[in-house]
């Protein structure tokens, strides 16, 4: 993000050309947007990550029926191996609203997390092979070692700041586009 955000109120600058932001009270947010969805160009590389971990563009696409209502652009790094899975976003003190974590796993399977070592609290988002969201673990306990769980095999885990997804109106069946 530019530097001069943080003199500007109301006004948000920002070198993420992949989705539009926000002003929030929280901070920045991705801008909800019905034409967001042919801008939000999933699956494109956006370098690395102060871990070193690569970090591409995803999109959540907000369903309202069977039609796509808006769509939401984050920047999400990629826990690919079984090493960067393990760590995930322990020890890590903030997450901004426009960033996360996404854990791809080859084949459909009950996934299971929890939050040992994990500072932050965390919305997880459990992601079907079709891409639609299964279920959603809201706000996680810090350093809890009880297991949060999918509903369903599923293919993929996204992990956003805690309480992003009911600011945003993120929901079961909402589609999640990173490749």
């Amino acid at each position: 993000m530019n530097i001069l955000m943080s003199f500007v109120y109301g006004l948000c600058l920002s070198s993420f050309s992949l989705s539009l932001m926000a002003c929030s009270a929280g901070g920045m947010a991705p801008l909800e947007n019905e034409n967001n969805a042919a801008r939000c160009s999933a699956g494109s590389p956006l370098g690395k990550s102060e871990a070193g971990l690569d970090v591409i563009a995803l999109c959540i696409d907000k369903k309202d029926g069977d039609t796509v209502d808006s769509t939401l652009g984050f920047a999400v790094e990629i826990a690919a191996s079984a090493d960067q899975q393990a760590r995930g976003l322990m020890f890590r003190t903030e997450l901004a609203d426009d960033k996360g974590m996404i854990f791809p796993y080859q084949s459909p399977r009950i996934l299971s997390f929890w939050m040992k070592n994990t500072v932050i609290s965390l919305d997880i988002i459990f992601i079907n092979e079709d891409g639609s969201i299964a279920n959603i673990a809201k706000n996680t306990e810090p350093y809890s070692t009880k297991p949060v769980s999918s509903i369903n095999p599923t293919v993929a885990v996204l992990e956003l700041r805690a309480g992003l997804t009911s600011e945003l109106g993120i929901k079961a069946g909402d589609i999640i586009r990173w490749k």
